[in-house]
């Protein structure tokens, strides 16, 4: 005989012999033993992300920084046939075109000459090209740049023959233009605050706190289309704790210096956001199925039933614990019961709901209610239990698609963020010892502009998300 039948044999008589009694007998059922609760880490946190945003600086925007940026009159001295001669000149606003990778910038200056005889007034082009860069410090800067100077005034040609009139123009324009700077730093600064500023979530008669740790910032190659485009990316790692730690707050809120990279994938970008369920809500939720804090389940026993639900952890499943109670006589059964059943299952989020499927009583259990003859009872306890656990999670949801949605859009003083969520998915549920880990996918798109193309961004200082 195989050890496996002699252990089914055992298992038989055992529950014969608890269900072949006499209507006189009494008997003590065995209670199923309590599931033994995990203690460790939680599950591991998300993959850091990138949040993409396509930063649009338009052509009017930076022919406007750049005529703000330099002098827009000057004046100075020059030689000519022995004796020094004054000129002044004042320009017009900046017009830019972009051409072969480079920035084109024209402006038409109206020159006073003092030449021999009179005064001459005369009208020059000054053609100005150069190279956009984003530094480290979050500034478009310009770089290779070349200044020329020219007029179609037979005069002013006459004097630069005998003095170099088009470089004392050119040379204050060149040196104001390699200190020009197009600061990105406040716009995308409010955009990173934002991200990592944690995401409090109530949980019960608790609060967690989800976060978006800014971890660096890459950009992708300078692109010219009417203006200066270019993706960044704000790599982000996502966690969630519970209790909200103490003192984390301004944790990843420092902006690091830029990282140029080769390429970065454009469009939308995916960020996976934990966030955190406690299972004490979860009790709550199966205590409000009860009436005063008892659920009768049994029309063959009617004086059982079942209090005190508790929801915990074990091995990576959640289990249901009630404490059974009340009298059996029937069916040769003669039983006062005082003892707790167990029931469990994997967790899951549908529709906002998070639920539990798959809950079936223990092994352990369903031998109890087989020696009290009541299998059936099992069946109405396992799907009475179904409905009652369940915890609408659809504030969180939405607190998270906030985060990175209506949170992400506002506008300042120098441009606009818009950020638009255009899907979310629940992507895991995992048990640990203190609290339920829920992994929420969030798909969508960012778009920083100068000057703002968001006519719905929020004005300054209007609350996020209003």
């Amino acid at each position: 005989m195989s050890k496996g039948f002699v252990l089914v044999s055992l298992r038989v008589v055992s529950v014969a012999a608890l269900t072949g009694m006499s209507a006189c007998a009494r008997f003590g059922p065995v209670y199923p033993p309590r599931p033994s609760a995990s203690a460790g880490s939680p599950e591991a946190d998300p993959e850091p992300a990138r949040v993409v945003m396509h930063v649009a600086v338009a052509g009017p925007a930076l022919a406007g920084a750049v005529s703000s940026g330099t002098p827009a009159t000057g004046d100075g001295s020059f030689t000519l046939l022995g004796s020094e001669r004054h000129y002044t000149w004042e320009r017009t606003p900046f017009e830019v075109a972009f051409s072969q990778g480079r920035v084109l910038l024209t402006t038409k200056i109206a020159a006073v000459i003092d030449l021999p005889i009179k005064p001459v007034h005369a009208s020059f082009t000054v053609h100005i090209a150069a190279e956009p860069v984003v530094s480290a410090a979050y500034a478009v800067r310009l770089q290779s740049i070349d200044v020329a100077v020219s007029s179609a005034d037979t005069g002013v040609k006459l004097a630069d023959r005998f003095a170099d009139v088009y470089a004392a123009i050119e040379e204050p324009l060149a040196a104001r233009l390699k200190d020009f700077s197009f600061d990105l730093r406040p716009l995308l600064a409010e955009a990173t605050s934002r991200l990592a500023r944690p995401l409090e979530l109530p949980v019960g008669d608790a609060t967690a706190c989800a976060r978006l740790r800014v971890l660096e910032i890459e950009a992708a190659p300078t692109v010219l289309a009417d203006g200066i485009e270019k993706d960044l990316a704000i790599v982000v790692a996502p966690s969630v704790t519970l209790p909200c730690v103490a003192g984390a707050d301004a944790d990843g809120a420092t902006m690091p210096p830029l990282s140029n990279v080769a390429a970065l994938t454009p469009g939308p970008f995916t960020v996976t956001v934990p966030i955190a369920a406690r299972y004490d809500e979860l009790t709550r939720a199966m205590t409000a199925a009860f009436t005063g804090g008892r659920l009768y389940f049994s029309s063959e026993y009617p004086d059982l039933y079942l209090e005190a639900p508790e929801v915990y952890e074990s091995q990576g499943a959640l289990v249901l614990k009630m404490h059974l109670r009340g009298s059996a006589h029937k069916y040769g059964i003669d039983a006062d019961l005082d003892g707790d059943i167990y029931l469990v299952g994997h967790p899951s989020v549908i529709d906002n709901e998070l639920s539990v499927p798959d809950l079936e009583p223990t092994i352990e259990t369903r031998n109890l209610l087989l020696s009290l003859k009541a299998m059936t009872d099992a069946d109405r306890i396992r799907d009475d239990a179904r409905k009652a656990l369940r915890l609408d999670i659809g504030a969180r949801l939405r607190s998270v698609t906030d985060k990175l949605g209506p949170d992400l859009t506002f506008r300042t003083s120098q441009g606009c963020v818009a950020g638009h969520v255009d899907r979310i998915a629940v992507t895991g549920v995992y048990t640990h010892a203190d609290y339920l880990r829920v992994y929420v996918a969030v798909t969508g798109r960012a778009r920083a502009s100068a000057p703002c193309d968001a006519p719905s961004a929020p004005d300054p200082g209007q609350a996020p998300g209003k």
